[in-house]
């Protein structure tokens, strides 16, 4: 039986999608293994790991003379923990070349991807009037919410819907969106060809 794959969770906030990692990991249907979770801050996505007994680590950019300098920290912090994939679960920082270059990172944005990329996927959906949004589970690259795309999953929207509704709803088919292309990612691998993400 192979080892489990190795995880590093970058976060920003509530950790609700670490959460469901380490949920889908107690219950031993993870076939991965969250080996550290770090941050740019103290937020409650840490509390969380370390509830969990995993190892954590924070990498603030002020700690830093510039974003580079910074880059080349995280990138050493997430190599110290060797992770086979690397999931930014609402981690809200761009990630430099030297981070990217030192594992694959995987992605979930609150928008049906190329449409609403940035920060206010939600927000953007609901003011532009589309009927359906979603979650994108997706590669990171170089650009904001540009890369190749695994999966996708839909949701409706309501006529009533405010932003806070309608992105906690996204957030029920992100958690379990992740959870899946994680394990489908850990038991068969993947591979890249131009902009398709192959899965085992």
């Amino acid at each position: 039986m192979s080892a489990p794959l190795r995880l590093v969770v970058l976060v920003s906030g509530s950790g609700t999608l670490l959460q469901a990692l380490l949920d889908a990991q107690t219950a031993g249907t993870l076939p991965a293994q969250v080996v550290a979770v770090g941050a740019d801050q103290e937020c409650v996505g840490l509390e969380r790991a370390r509830a969990a007994g995993v190892a954590t680590f924070v990498e603030a950019v002020r700690d830093h003379a510039d974003r580079g300098a910074w880059d080349a920290a995280l990138a050493a912090r997430i190599a110290e923990h060797a992770p086979g994939l690397v999931v930014t679960a609402g981690f809200m920082k761009i990630l430099g070349p030297q981070a990217l270059a030192a594992a694959t990172f995987v992605n979930t944005h609150p928008a049906l991807l190329p449409a609403f990329p940035g920060a206010h996927g939600v927000r953007d959906a609901l003011a532009y009037g589309v009927t359906v949004t979603g979650s994108t589970a997706h590669l990171v690259d170089a650009g904001v919410d540009t890369g190749p795309i695994i999966e996708q999953r839909t949701v409706a929207i309501a006529p009533d819907d405010t932003e806070a509704s309608l992105h906690e709803r996204i957030k029920v088919v992100e958690r379990e969106m992740l959870v899946d292309v994680v394990t489908a990612m850990a038991s068969g691998g993947w591979r890249v060809e131009g902009r398709r993400v192959h899965v085992g």
